[in-house]
């Protein structure tokens, strides 16, 4: 297999990974329903939290964080490390954008650790670190994961990743255009905030 094709299975192997819907996987085991039902609509884990099963949520922050993990990892490790970045992108995309669901799934910050996880691990613990601190002070986890999102790939052109840095970048603005809602929230001091 060239270089092309292992590209192009990379990234269809990290778009099927991505799209594993698992907080709407998650809540339907649960007896819960529907989540798409539930609040925002939305199939990520601050939506599942909204059902009051905080460790339904935790799982399903876990599970969409690991599927980008292992869309970069399995990627490498069947088609050479040249394929980790356009793995990364696909399991971003089919996270936000699942054909299962009409093309209509999360806003990508957990799937996005994800990802930097499998890419660079010093990466993600700027991002954990940034958005656990912006959320404790401001009290937004919103807030946070926008502000995380951008230090990430600002870490990664320190760090001497450059491509890495670029991808990243690219992701920030698609995951700052799914948060626009939120965005407009936080501006007008009307966004929900942690334990309220």
């Amino acid at each position: 297999m060239n270089g092309f094709w292992q590209g192009v299975a990379a990234l269809v192997l990290g778009y099927l990974l991505g799209s594993v819907p698992f907080g709407l996987i998650f809540t339907r085991a649960a007896g819960l329903g529907d989540i798409r039902a539930i609040g925002s609509g939305n199939i990520g884990a601050t939506n599942v939290l909204r059902t009051g099963r905080r460790g339904l949520a935790a799982a399903t922050l876990v599970a969409d964080a690991l599927k980008g993990t292992l869309a970069v990892l399995a990627a490498a490790w069947l088609f050479g490390t040249a394929t980790m970045l356009v793995a990364g992108l696909g399991a971003f995309a089919g996270h936000i954008f699942p054909v299962w669901l009409g093309f209509r799934g999360g806003k990508g910050v957990a799937t996005y650790l994800g990802v930097l996880i499998g890419l660079d691990w010093r990466a993600a613990a700027v991002f954990a670190a940034i958005w656990l601190a912006v959320a404790a002070i401001t009290r937004t986890s919103s807030l946070g994961a926008l502000s995380a999102s951008i230090a990430a790939p600002v870490a990664l052109f320190v760090l001497g990743e450059p491509q890495a840095g670029w991808l990243c970048l690219f992701l920030v603005v698609i995951l700052w255009l799914r948060h626009e809602s939120n965005i407009r929230r936080i501006l007008t001091g009307s966004e929900g905030r942690i334990g309220r």
